[in-house]
């Protein structure tokens, strides 16, 4: 079983803990003695990144003498800021910190894939999946913290009498975005990925620079995209009825 060196390690480490707690809770590994799969250990190594990035952020943090990752936190907040401001309106800040999380976790596994002996995660479906159910999730418990129990109305349409009908096409139109976000991110990093890897083994020198370019650029973009489509979503969800 082929596996990323982080896996491999994390597998000799871990692999009886892992195995036993899905053990007790009904899931059996295809491969006990390797229960971690690559894509995991990628998502791990994303998490102590970020954790890391912050806390050197906030130990750093000073008024007088900023330092370069602050300085880098604040032009991302900022624009964030900015783009949240316009999309969502009056009372965005408050969701500026699960946008920004969500951004850089998106980012950096993204951009994994172009560091030798490591994979992009979002390249596998399951992981573009959690990140949209998040934010599904968070969207709609958005939507009932702002509007309460009337969050529901947003589902049934301005007319009474087609509401039922307009409830449940609302509801399937919701889910759909699960399916909308999961396959443009997880088609774009996989397509990405294996072309990158196809013109490696044909042209190993010098033409492959080219498509971790563009591996580059499609990494960004999805980013943004996610995070746009984010913001239209908790726009809707946070809108009041009149």
């Amino acid at each position: 079983m082929h596996q990323l060196p982080l896996t491999a390690l994390l597998n000799h480490l871990f692999a009886g803990p892992v195995t036993a707690l899905l053990t007790a809770l009904r899931i059996h590994p295809a491969h006990p003695a390797a229960p971690i799969p690559d894509h995991f250990a990628m998502e791990l190594l994303v998490f102590v990144l970020l954790l890391v990035f912050f806390v050197a952020v906030r130990v750093k943090l000073s008024v007088e003498k900023p330092g370069t990752l602050q300085n880098v936190m604040e032009v991302l907040y900022n624009m964030m800021d900015a783009q949240a401001e316009e999309i969502i309106g009056h009372g965005s800040r408050r969701y500026l910190s699960y946008l920004i999380t969500l951004g850089l976790f998106i980012l950096f596994c993204n951009l994994l894939g172009l560091i030798p002996f490591f994979e992009t995660p979002t390249g596998v479906p399951v992981v573009p999946l959690g990140c949209a159910l998040v934010t599904w999730v968070y969207y709609q418990m958005q939507g009932f913290r702002e509007n309460g129990l009337g969050y529901v109305k947003h589902f049934m349409g301005p007319v009474w009498w087609l509401a039922p009908l307009m409830f449940v096409i609302e509801i399937c139109s919701h889910l759909a975005r699960l399916m909308s976000l999961t396959v443009r991110l997880f088609a774009n990093m996989f397509v990405g990925d294996m072309v990158t890897l196809v013109f490696f083994s044909l042209i190993p020198i010098g033409v492959p620079v080219i498509f971790l370019a563009l591996h580059l650029g499609v990494s960004l973009i999805q980013t943004f995209i996610f995070l746009l489509l984010a913001m239209v979503y908790l726009s809707e969800a946070t809108a009041q009825e009149h």
